[in-house]
């Protein structure tokens, strides 16, 4: 055979593998699809302004976060852990100083013309004894105990929605203020030792559901409007005895298995006052890091379980990664097990924890699944050196 058709043959099989590897939504074909993803970022801090004041230098922390989303380049991504500014100034930071332009070992720029944030809980004082040590509020720890949700300061871990789509802001629905006794059969915490509620009945009546927020965002996509059903409960961790943040867990996650499935629910009321859950034709997706393994780690699983199995959900192959099993496999040699499938985890959590699946990507039913992952390399992949810019990883899935 002639050396240079050879040559020739061996160029265009190369090529054609290039082309089939890649995971990018850019490459469609006519039939639209969507790529949709979640991503705790950890871009926090514990000082007000701290945030902003991080991406304003060069933070390399922000860099391989945007990198990680210029490599899978999502049409959405709720990115948790990010916090909220009521100027928005460091939503805006993150776009056009780090999203927009190329990163080492990213990928093109990518631009998103459309987001959504609002204010959460964390960090809100209440004016209640929320931990019951005896006072209201204070510093450091003290004042986040005693915060409508976890926080130092209002807005950290705040949430940010990023769309290659238009958002309907006027549809737009937030379940912040929701009161978590207006819960039918809520899971109130007790005293192991008295057997009382944790809380007085004055306290219990005021205390609001969501940790974070729940959001429910209409996004005019090319398959029709897409609700995304966005939020990031309390992990069911640093509590006490009487576990009443494994409880708010279980409920927080109970709130979108109520969303769905309908009948009369004239206590499920958003902030703006509609009550209500969600339509039954209308298609959604659910994302956000929910805190709960469907069978590791400190949550009710339950909760989870519920939401995987509801008949509303899309039935698809768990996410998995290569980099999870590896991890994995490592913590099970030195004694940290999972019952879970090593593949399906999306964090590293530690010696204590291991390796957990706490971050969820869940279509409605009606969609087609085309694919999906968690961007978690293998160590020794180029890759992997963007990806440890976060202990949980980015989880995507592609749907038409």
């Amino acid at each position: 055979m002639n050396k240079h058709i050879l040559l020739l043959g061996l160029a265009m099989l190369c090529a054609a593998c290039t082309s089939t590897a890649t995971t990018t939504p850019d490459d469609t074909a006519a039939t639209p699809r969507l790529r949709l993803a979640t991503y705790n970022t950890s871009l926090y801090s514990d000082e007000a302004g701290g945030l902003i004041r991080e991406l304003q230098g060069d933070s390399a922390h922000a860099r391989k976060i945007a990198a990680v989303l210029q490599q899978v380049r999502p049409d959405l991504v709720l990115l948790n852990e990010f916090d909220y500014d009521d100027a928005h100034r460091a939503a805006d930071l993150f776009q056009h100083r780090y999203l927009e332009t190329a990163q080492p070992g990213g990928g093109e720029p990518l631009h998103y013309a459309y987001r959504y944030l609002a204010p959460v809980n964390t960090g809100v004082p209440s004016g209640l004894d929320i931990d019951n040590d005896g006072t209201v509020g204070g510093e450091g720890r003290a004042h986040g105990n005693d915060a409508w949700g976890y926080g130092l300061h209002p807005g950290q871990y705040g949430m940010l929605l990023l769309s290659r789509y238009p958002i309907d802001d006027a549809a737009v629905r937030s379940f912040r203020l929701l009161k978590w006794s207006a819960m039918p059969n809520a899971v109130r915490p007790l005293d192991p030792a008295s057997g009382q509620p944790f809380w007085s009945d004055a306290v219990w009546s005021q205390l609001r559901l969501s940790s974070k927020s729940h959001w429910d965002v209409p996004v005019r996509t090319p398959l029709g409007t897409l609700h995304v059903l966005a939020s990031h409960p309390t992990p069911p961790a640093f509590n006490g005895p009487e576990k009443r943040n494994v409880a708010r867990n279980h409920d927080e996650l109970r709130l979108w298995k109520e969303y769905l499935d309908g009948g009369d629910t004239p206590w499920l009321c958003d902030d703006q006052g509609r009550c209500g859950g969600l339509a039954a034709d209308a298609r959604f997706v659910i994302v956000g890091d929910l805190n709960n393994d469907p069978v590791d780690g400190d949550g009710r699983h339950e909760a989870i379980l519920e939401l995987l199995e509801h008949p509303r959900v899309l039935r698809y192959p768990t996410p998995t990664s290569t980099g999870a099993e590896q991890t994995s496999l490592a913590y099970a040699e030195k004694g940290v097990a999972r019952r879970g499938a090593p593949r399906q985890a999306t964090g590293d959590f530690g010696p204590r924890s291991g390796t957990l699946r706490l971050d969820y990507v869940l279509p409605s039913a009606g969609f087609i699944h085309l694919g999906s992952g968690v961007f978690w390399p293998a160590d020794g992949n180029p890759e992997a050196g963007i990806a440890d810019g976060s202990d949980h990883h980015l989880v995507w899935v592609d749907v038409r």
